[in-house]
């Protein structure tokens, strides 16, 4: 089998794997827990790939600090639990409606590239990432949003199902993943962990026989 061959077969398997859709795992650090309201601070999402035996794992990450949008809502509380401070002079951020409409594209691109219909957001308690992804391509007007509208898959449950645990960092430790709690809560260093626990369940439900159907 040739490379090219290879990468076809392993994109139609990701398709196949969840019914077109494409898995992308979203993290947002934010003002607060009103997605209407409260400003988005950072946004990371994380593309999986598979390979030709069927094995997921991360193959593409995109970040950005993003200034909050006028008339936006930041609690002091949320800031001290983060540790972003939004009006740091050298904070390197881009407008709300610029990083989203670079962050579709990017899954849009990688839909077509791995013959997937739609994404689908995989978060650690993705009610929450979803509702902000949702709010703001609706503040924006963004007509090309790539997200499944209500449709996604929690790390925080899978991992209660496989591990026994909800919380990120003690599903990663039962789960035999690092994570550095000095880093947490940075929305890149968090969708990378989301995203290394959710490929490590899925490949080990493959490994038990779960995936692909007998």
């Amino acid at each position: 089998m040739s490379l090219l061959d290879a990468e076809e077969s392993s994109n139609t398997l990701l398709a196949d794997r969840f019914r077109t859709y494409l898995p992308v795992v979203v993290d947002v650090e934010t003002g607060g827990f009103n997605a209407s309201t409260d400003a988005i601070l950072e946004i990371a999402a994380v593309i999986p790939g598979m390979d030709a035996n069927g094995v997921l794992s991360i193959e593409q990450t995109y970040f950005h600090r993003i200034i909050p949008f006028e008339g936006s809502n930041i609690e002091e509380a949320a800031l001290k639990f983060t540790g972003i401070d939004p009006f740091h002079p050298l904070r390197i951020a881009r407008s709300e409606k610029e990083v989203f409409q670079t962050m579709f594209k990017m899954v849009r691109d990688a839909m077509k590239t791995k013959d997937c219909k739609r994404a689908i957001l995989v978060g650690h308690n993705a009610h929450f990432d979803h509702g902000f992804i949702n709010a703001a391509s609706e503040r924006h007007n963004l007509k090309r949003n790539p997200f499944h509208p209500f449709s996604s898959f929690d790390t925080a449950t899978l991992s209660g199902l496989a591990y026994g645990q909800t919380v990120l960092s003690r599903a990663c430790d039962a789960a035999g993943i690092d994570f550095n709690e000095s880093e947490a809560h940075s929305a890149r260093y968090d969708a990378e962990k989301t995203a290394e626990l959710f490929c490590k369940i899925v490949n080990k439900w493959k490994e038990l026989g779960g995936w692909p159907l007998k």
